[in-house]
């Protein structure tokens, strides 16, 4: 089968897009001091690879890059590499089973040393290396070789034909790592590697001078960064920590910081703090949506080390009639009135976007039925039979453990859901767990969000670029987190069938935008309608930088600080 730039998936309907940034108030590298960010989600390491939490990835992009990255518009772009591979300019081969890269002439790492093939090569070696648990495991599905055939050039073959061969070294998920750092860190080894894993040597504008795991990152401009006069900042001074309201207040209200990421608060509340007038908010709406994950495994202390693992399924999320009554019993208009606003939209589906993949099959969940969940229940002979007000499945009281990250909207959102449910039965324990802990990377802490040990959990997700392919082989069995993987892997509630593992293997196989399309709906309607996770709110980014902060572009499609390297002081 012939692949042409037509059918490349999401390159296709966006683009290819080249190097094109203005060069505001140009001038010696550092001329402008340091700028200050806070992120209210503290990043507890600087290897995107060992951890699936967005605020690595993030902080970890001002350090590391990829072969090629998403811009603001959803358009694949040349980062590392001279030019994106099409098959028009030969870089991809007919039948798609081969992808070639070339570097950039001169590229070296912040320690002067140059950068090779053979690093780019061992970025994936070492994330599909046994027992390392890499976070990231699903964009290098299907690539059985990378082969280095001269020290800028990388040939990536791979098993079947890839219509969409840039899931390997593409966007912050995927960066290039330092072969000469990690080599001695692969496997079971990579978590031990503290230096590597806090301090990486990179290509990007900023090196690391000192982390504080949770708490404060500082870095400085990178002597050797490829392009003169840039970054325009001598330091970063990386806050991470506390909640969304102070940050918000930080930028918006007291100027004390310059950017604050991801305001996660009500939509008048962020008014207010605008109204102050030293710095303004930008906001644009990518994939992220507010879900809750249905555990389909056993959370019970009283396993041990099996808890939360395929050995134990639940004793009543396993059932449909449940899971089915949990999601009809929301009102998600209301809570995405109160939490978001404007900057939300209500949605049925874990992938709501760009709108080619966004099904319409699901739309019943819109509408709340108190009556529909408990006459659902009712017919499946789960009911309350001690007269307590919570029903019992084979004995079992439906008693659920909903967990999420610390945050005002997210408590808002459990305290009405905790309502609804009760109205059908179902007893709720809220627990809200400090971000920093609950989307860190410590495979030893019992209050991640990939350890999932509660019944249900809530948290946003979303994905690099605009093609879904690496995303939707999220929910394949291998993607499940367990002890093996040191708990890493994208797959929360433990969900495996057969049938959709076969649904991404055909994907990862097939042409055309509109098949593409039609097979992610289909693998999104099957975890719609098995309520394997009930989605909420299709949310918009909002974050917010000073009036004397230029340059910033919000992406949603790729890191949000994907072109730090072009900010600069501006006159407030």
């Amino acid at each position: 089968m012939k692949y042409t730039t037509a059918l490349l998936g999401a390159v296709s309907a966006f683009g290819i897009a080249t190097m094109a940034f203005g060069a505001a108030h140009e001038g010696p590298r550092g001329r402008d001091g340091d700028v200050k960010i806070i992120y209210w989600q503290a990043p507890s390491i600087m290897n995107p690879y060992l951890s699936g939490g967005t605020k690595e990835l993030e902080a970890a992009s001002l350090v590391i890059e990829p072969l090629a990255r998403y811009d603001q518009d959803g358009n694949l772009m040349p980062w590392l590499a001279e030019s994106v591979p099409t098959v028009e300019n030969g870089g991809v081969n007919a039948d798609g089973t081969q992808i070639t890269w070339v570097l950039k002439e001169g590229l070296v790492w912040s320690d002067g040393s140059p950068v090779t093939s053979e690093d780019v090569k061992f970025s994936w070696e070492y994330c599909t290396a046994e027992g390392g648990g890499c976070a990231q495991a699903e964009k290098y599905l299907d690539v059985t070789a990378v082969d280095t055939p001269d020290d800028r050039t990388v040939v990536v073959t791979f098993g079947v034909g890839k219509p969409f061969p840039y899931g390997p070294f593409v966007g912050a998920q995927a960066p290039i790592i330092q072969k000469a750092q990690f080599a001695d860190c692969l496997g079971p080894k990579a978590p031990e590697c503290t230096d590597a894993n806090f301090n990486p040597i990179g290509t990007g504008p900023f090196t690391v001078t000192e982390f504080r795991p949770n708490d404060v990152i500082t870095l400085a401009a990178n002597e050797n960064y490829r392009e003169e006069g840039k970054p325009a900042f001598a330091t970063v001074t990386f806050k991470g920590g506390g909640d969304a309201t102070a940050a918000g207040r930080s930028v918006l209200e007291t100027g004390e910081f310059d950017y604050a990421w991801n305001l996660q608060l009500a939509p008048d509340v962020i008014a207010q703090m605008e109204a102050a007038g030293k710095g303004m908010t930008v906001s644009a709406f990518g994939t992220s949506v507010e879900r809750i994950m249905v555990n389909q495994t056993n959370p019970d202390p009283a396993l041990g080390d099996e808890r939360a693992t395929a050995a134990h399924p639940h004793p009543f999320l396993t059932d449909i009639a449940v899971r089915q009554a949990l999601s009809m019993a929301i009102d998600r208009a209301l809570l995405t009135e109160i939490g978001y606003g404007p900057a939300g939209t209500p949605t049925c589906n874990v992938l709501p976007a760009p709108a080619i993949y966004a099904s319409m099959a699901n739309d019943g969940c819109l509408v709340q039925d108190i009556a529909g969940a408990n006459a659902l229940l009712d017919g499946a002979g789960i009911v309350d039979t001690d007269g307590d007000g919570v029903r019992e499945k084979d004995g079992v009281p439906l008693k659920l453990l909903y967990q999420t990250s610390t945050n005002a909207v997210r408590q808002d959102y459990q305290a009405l859901i905790k309502q609804w449910w009760s109205e059908i039965g179902v007893e709720t324990e809220l627990r809200n767990i400090s971000a920093s802990v609950f989307f860190g990377s410590d495979p030893g802490s019992p209050d991640t969000f990939q350890k999932f040990f509660a019944d249900v959990e809530m948290y946003t997700n979303n994905f690099d670029g605009t093609d879904p392919e690496a995303y939707m082989a999220n929910w394949t069995c291998d993607q499940a987190p367990r002890p093996e993987t040191q708990w890493q892997g994208n797959n929360m509630p433990r969900y495996c069938d057969a049938a959709y593992d076969d649904l991404a293997a055909q994907m990862a196989q097939t042409s055309g935008l509109e098949a593409r399309a039609a097979l992610a709906k289909q693998m999104n309607d099957m975890l719609m309608q098995n309520y394997i996770m009930l989605p909420l709110t299709h949310r918009g980014r909002v974050s917010a930088h000073s009036n004397t902060l230029g340059g910033v572009v919000l992406n949603v499609w790729d890191s949000e600080l994907w072109n730090i390297a072009d900010w600069y002081r501006a006159d407030g």
